[in-house]
């Protein structure tokens, strides 16, 4: 069941911070929800497997704060639990369930903490969760019902590669996951489900900054906008201010039914897109704002991108290319593959637009049509703007309405053979009989060698 959330956020601070708090020793120890229960001296209470915290709770340097199956659910209103050294979830039963309320959510913060697993859990009502300079994974374990009172996302990573495996997001206020782009992280985002966060249009469910010496790995994802009010954008990588050298692997997700699915901009940014679907991302009432399945925005031309094997269909448009950028969908000798049709608006077909001076390889890609003119009229370039860049488009998969020669007809050491598959043949010997696609520069002509 969907929850309106307040539009006034930032108007009162977390009741955390007038509460008292608890530390840990320091010294080594490991400390169950029954051990703090001893420990605390009231700030942490029992009733048979259910634990509530009262105050503020600090695990610091060098302790350990293990939850196990002596435990079945955590109470924790208005409550921030900081670790600065570890969380260990050893969870082989039900899931644990840490709770805050709609009007006091807890909120928590990992700062240089290290060996932190929190696996196997159920959280709702939160206010976020901040991530800094700190190594943890999130394992299996579900997000619902936060706010962005304590930060701008579930979890907001800083300076820090978390990973964040098979996990649920839903009907959060706020982003899935953020970084800031005053910071550097490169997230492990891997086979996790998202729907319906964010109850703002002009936030991604994930939503990062700059990315770290690693790279930055989105791989598996379900990404749904779905929102009764609200649709809003799949995933956004952003350096706008040219922060060390970000790469991005987005590999294997599905992001659907939002305002738009992919968005890279700014500078400095390497990409590989490779096996996702991009569909129905037309949830934007101004084609001007949005509404790209993929949208690479460059402010320099080291805004680096290459795509293959991607279904791209029921967008607003297809394939946005804006200012500078390095964008490459397919060359004469490996194949884009990517499926790129049906995407459009105001009753035109907007399959790729290059609204930049760059040009564009887009060699080996189905269009969902066989014509050449059918899909040059798909495509947004230099043909049809004199001061934009050329996409290169011949040959494309099923492209059939080519001239046929004979062998004959050509000296095949001077031009560029493919199969119809999209493999290069390199000399005469290896014609075997079937069908080829000779490409002369711009041209394509088809052989059959019998």
């Amino acid at each position: 069941m969907k929850r309106l959330f307040p539009i006034l956020l930032l108007i009162i601070g977390l009741s955390t911070s007038l509460n008292a708090q608890w530390t840990s020793s320091g010294n080594g120890t490991t400390y169950t929800l029954p051990d703090l229960v001893a420990a605390t001296d009231g700030v942490v209470t029992q009733e048979g497997t259910v634990f509530t915290i009262h105050e503020d709770l600090t695990i610091t340097t060098n302790d350990v704060l293990l939850i196990n199956n002596q435990v079945s659910r955590i109470d924790a209103p208005g409550v921030l639990i900081t670790v600065n050294g570890s969380l260990t979830c050893n969870i082989t039963g039900d899931r644990v369930k840490l709770y805050g309320t709609e009007s006091q959510p807890f909120s928590m913060r990992f700062e240089n903490a290290t060996n932190c697993l929190m696996r196997k859990m159920y959280l709702s009502d939160g206010a976020g969760i901040k991530v800094i300079e700190s190594d943890i994974t999130f394992d299996d374990v579900k997000f619902v019902y936060f706010t962005t009172d304590y930060c701008h996302a579930v979890i907001d990573i800083f300076n820090c590669s978390p990973v964040v495996n098979d996990c649920y997001f839903m009907l959060n206020e706020g982003s899935a996951i953020s970084s800031p782009a005053n910071g550097q992280a490169s997230p492990q985002i891997l086979n996790c489900e998202l729907d319906a966060n964010v109850n703002s249009l002009n936030v991604p469910q994930i939503n990062l900054g700059p990315g770290g010496d690693d790279t930055i790995r989105i791989v598996g994802n379900n990404i749904h906008g779905t929102w009764a009010t609200f649709h809003t954008g799949g995933v956004s990588v952003a350096d706008l201010m040219g922060v060390g050298n970000t790469k991005v692997l987005l590999k294997n997700n599905t992001i659907k039914d939002g305002r738009y699915g992919y968005n890279q901009q700014g500078q400095t940014i390497s990409s590989v897109i490779t096996g996702n679907q991009f569909i129905d991302n037309n949830h934007e009432s101004d084609p001007m704002n949005g509404g790209s399945g993929i949208s690479i925005y460059g402010t320099s031309t080291n805004n680096k991108a290459i795509l293959r094997n991607n279904l791209i269909t029921g967008n607003l448009w297809g394939i946005t290319a804006i200012y500078y950028h390095d964008i490459n969908l397919g060359t004469e000798d490996d194949w884009g593959h990517n499926v790129i049709h049906d995407n459009g608006n105001g009753g035109v077909i907007y399959d790729l637009y290059n609204n930049a001076n760059c040009d564009i390889m887009a060699v080996g890609n189905d269009w969902g049509i066989t014509q050449e003119s059918e899909v040059e009229d798909h495509i947004f370039h230099q043909v049809d703007d004199p001061s934009l860049g050329l996409v290169t488009f011949l040959p494309f998969v099923g492209y059939d309405q080519i001239e046929e020669i004979t062998a004959s007809d050509i000296d095949l050491t001077k031009v560029d053979i493919y199969t119809i598959t999209g493999q290069r043949v390199h000399n005469s010997e290896s014609l075997k009989p079937g069908i080829y696609i000779v490409l002369f520069q711009q041209n394509a002509k088809k052989l059959i060698i019998k």
